[in-house]
């Protein structure tokens, strides 16, 4: 069986599947990755809408976590993903 099978046994939209694997492509051991929604979508070929309709669908799903990131001078930078699996 492959890492990824409890995914596909979930119903969940296919733009929330590719959005969870770019993601899982991209996580370090710790399962937490930060890639900006605008490269995600550039990189995925989809609407920046879509991939957060994505993000939410993963979310509420329990499959991932986010939390805004702060630049040193207070201002926002890309959302820490975390990805929880099985």
């Amino acid at each position: 069986m492959g890492r990824l099978n409890f995914l596909y046994r979930m119903d969940l939209p296919h733009r929330a599947l590719s959005v969870y694997i770019y993601l899982s492509d991209r996580a370090n051991k710790n399962g937490e990755c930060w890639p900006a929604i605008p490269t995600i979508a550039k990189e995925l070929k989809l609407s920046q809408s879509t991939v957060r309709r994505a993000l939410r669908d993963l979310r509420k799903a329990g499959l991932l976590e986010t939390q805004q990131r702060y630049r040193t001078k207070g201002g926002k930078s890309s959302l820490l993903y975390k990805l929880h699996g099985e």
